[in-house]
């Protein structure tokens, strides 16, 4: 594939990812630009799809990756996220693994990255994590080093990395080291030149600017999200991908058209 058709189709999957809502549902699923673009190209699940190779995606975390509160495990945000990415890229293979254990903290993950993530050669790791030291109590200042080691890891192995902060539910807000993490995440992401979906600012922005109930996008534990919550994370994690997966495509197929105009 051209680049110049690489960029059509960007344009037009980037469209595609931006639609506004949720089948089925009754209220739109919406986040601010700013909140859910990608810092980081992707520059290695770019490629993968640039060359129409198969593209492995490992979703790692604890109850809210596992998918805790949906109504089965199809509603959970990784296989939502699947369907998204079939329907946005039709012709590729993509596969995305859910590593979600229940309960399980930083220092839990780690263990098991060998065998449950890096061995499966993902190209892509969605790590959410945070949520379970929060809802415990336990200090923040362990958690950096930890991630850090744990992105080191991944780097390694050759895979694009994106870290998920906390749920915005009552549960967690009510702590009050919660926002304390997401800072905590949010500076060792940048500090990595790691991605972040900002699941937190994405959740209060459906309460506090799209006026949702709590019960719109939680499940009855106040903890978990529900199936329209994974469902939406996941149409805005497919949204990122796609923009941050294509960006370098589109600006450079841009800048040689602006090229093409003024050379003589």
């Amino acid at each position: 594939m051209g680049p110049r058709h690489f960029l059509s189709l960007a344009a037009s999957l980037i469209a595609c990812a931006g639609l506004p809502s949720v089948a089925g549902a009754d209220h739109a699923c919406t986040a601010p630009g700013d909140i859910m673009r990608l810092a980081q190209p992707l520059s290695h699940t770019a490629a993968r799809l640039a060359h129409h190779e198969p593209l492995i995606i490992i979703a790692v975390g604890s109850s809210s990756t596992f998918g805790a509160g949906a109504s089965s495990s199809a509603a959970s945000y990784p296989s939502r996220l699947a369907v998204e990415l079939k329907m946005l890229f039709p012709k590729e293979t993509i596969t995305v693994l859910n590593r979600g254990v229940n309960g399980e903290e930083v220092n839990d993950m780690l263990r098991r990255f060998a065998d449950g993530v890096i061995k499966e050669k993902p190209d892509l790791v969605l790590w959410q994590v945070g949520t379970n030291s929060v809802l415990r109590d336990k200090p923040l200042g362990p958690h950096s080093p930890l991630l850090l080691e744990g992105i080191r890891r991944l780097k390694s192995a050759g895979a694009d990395v994106v870290l998920i902060d906390p749920q915005y539910v009552p549960r967690v807000i009510a702590k009050a080291d919660a926002e304390g993490m997401v800072r905590l995440i949010a500076t060792t992401a940048k500090a990595a030149d790691v991605d972040l979906i900002q699941r937190f600012a994405m959740m209060r922005w459906w309460h506090d600017h799209e006026h949702m109930d709590f019960s719109v996008f939680a499940s009855p534990d106040n903890l978990h999200m529900n199936d329209w919550g994974y469902a939406c994370l996941a149409k805005q994690i497919s949204a990122s991908i796609v923009e941050a997966a294509t960006r370098n495509v589109t600006s450079a197929s841009a800048r040689g058209m602006v090229r093409a105009n003024v050379t003589p």
